[in-house]
């Protein structure tokens, strides 16, 4: 079972890895990347001038926030069309306990003024133009590997579930390779006791 209180640096790792794949897979910004959600939240040309105008201190965050949104959106259709959408965990999906957790610590960091670069483990720079292949390198786990199986709702990992929820999410963002048109949930089932 999820601990109660994840740590400080672990919800920030999540959120980082939640972040680069969010922003990733934005589809409606020139030029378009992954193309898995109809978004372009973040870019100085799309939608980052818009926020940049509506929240002048908080435009990095509020960008940040709706395009994690949109992933979390896109993953929650995806869920839903499983018998037991709650009995799985993915990069976007966690559990009530841990989500609100990461909700807070997000509104927390805009809530701060610091800049995300500034305070976020992010490993890929998301103001800079995409490359798939520094996207690759980003979520890649160097020498493993993650075995899933290919099943209609998505891609599922085999094995239990890390209890590291930072080492977790790696694996879920590494098993997003090979990438595909759309969006492919890598995902946990969660043990059924």
């Amino acid at each position: 079972m999820l601990a109660n209180k994840v740590t400080k640096d672990t919800l920030d790792n999540i959120l980082a890895l939640q972040i680069i794949v969010a922003w990733a897979g934005e589809g409606v910004c020139d030029p378009k990347r992954l193309d898995w959600w109809r978004t372009d939240l973040i870019d100085e040309n799309g939608g980052g001038d818009l926020f940049g105008r509506l929240f002048p201190k908080t435009h990095q965050w509020a960008s940040l926030q709706a395009v994690r949104q949109a992933a979390i959106q896109q993953d929650r259709r995806k869920r839903l069309d499983m018998a037991k959408p709650d009995a799985v965990r993915t990069l976007f999906f966690w559990g009530f306990t841990v989500d609100e957790q990461l909700t807070e610590r997000l509104a927390f960091h805009k809530q701060s003024g610091v800049k995300p670069v500034d305070v976020l483990p992010l490993s890929l720079d998301i103001y800079q133009p995409f490359s798939a292949a520094d996207f690759e390198e980003a979520i890649s786990i160097p020498h493993q590997k993650v075995n899933f199986k290919v099943v209609p709702s998505g891609r599922e990992i085999f094995g239990e579930m890390l209890k590291a929820l930072d080492e977790c999410a790696r694996k879920l963002a590494f098993a997003l390779l090979p990438i595909v048109e759309s969006y492919p949930m890598p995902f946990y089932r969660l043990e059924e006791r």
